[in-house]
């Protein structure tokens, strides 16, 4: 069955006024996410915290701050992909996500990603990994390594916040976007030459000529 693709301003107005689940009862925002409706890069996290539950913004305390310098050494701007979270609402005192509140919030976060079409998918810690992949093996296993989810390509790394806990991971996560940034510009590259390709193609084809 064919799945409507709906465009983020659609989805994120079915979004307001949520309460498919208990959080609605204490949070402040909704934090549907924000970058470039586009992107080549989907970024998905696990759930917004405090400071992104206050601006309605996701990744704009520390870890959010970590996570622009990862981007710049990938050689991308964060206006350049766009940043989600599998919950929409903050869990109290950034506890886990439960199971009931993945299930209810998770139609979003799929339509987001129909809407955007990334060519690829990074998934920031256990809970976005395990949702994204399907799978219960975890991200210590997984980081690093490139996986498929459906049509998409996948690749699980550490949460910048644990990185901010554990230094040792800064290197790991340094590392791992190295790898995302030359995915990347790979693809333009590969993409712009089979652009040009198609335009030598056509500009070779034989043209009728008229008497």
């Amino acid at each position: 069955m064919r799945v409507e693709k709906l465009e983020l301003a659609e989805i994120r107005a079915e979004l307001e006024g949520c309460r498919k689940c208990s959080l609605c009862e204490g949070r402040t925002n909704i934090v549907f996410g924000e970058g470039d409706p586009h992107a080549r890069v989907m970024i998905i996290g696990e759930a917004p915290g405090k400071k992104e539950d206050e601006l309605g913004r996701p990744f704009v305390g520390a870890s959010g701050k970590f996570l622009n310098e990862l981007l710049e050494h990938a050689g991308l701007k964060r206006e350049e992909v766009f940043i989600a979270n599998v919950l929409k609402c903050r869990p109290p005192s950034n506890r886990n996500p439960q199971a009931a509140e993945i299930e209810a919030c998770s139609p979003y976060l799929r339509q987001q990603t129909r809407s955007i079409d990334p060519d690829l998918i990074v998934t920031m810690g256990n809970f976005a990994t395990q949702f994204i992949l399907r799978t219960g093996v975890g991200i210590t296993r997984l980081r690093g390594t490139w996986q498929r989810a459906g049509k998409f390509t996948v690749m699980p790394i550490f949460h910048p916040a644990a990185a901010i806990y554990d230094r040792s991971k800064r290197d790991v996560l340094f590392s791992d976007f190295e790898l995302i940034g030359k995915y990347v510009h790979d693809k333009i590259a590969a993409d712009e030459q089979n652009q040009q390709a198609d335009a030598g193609s056509c500009d070779a084809a034989p043209r009728s000529s008229k008497e």
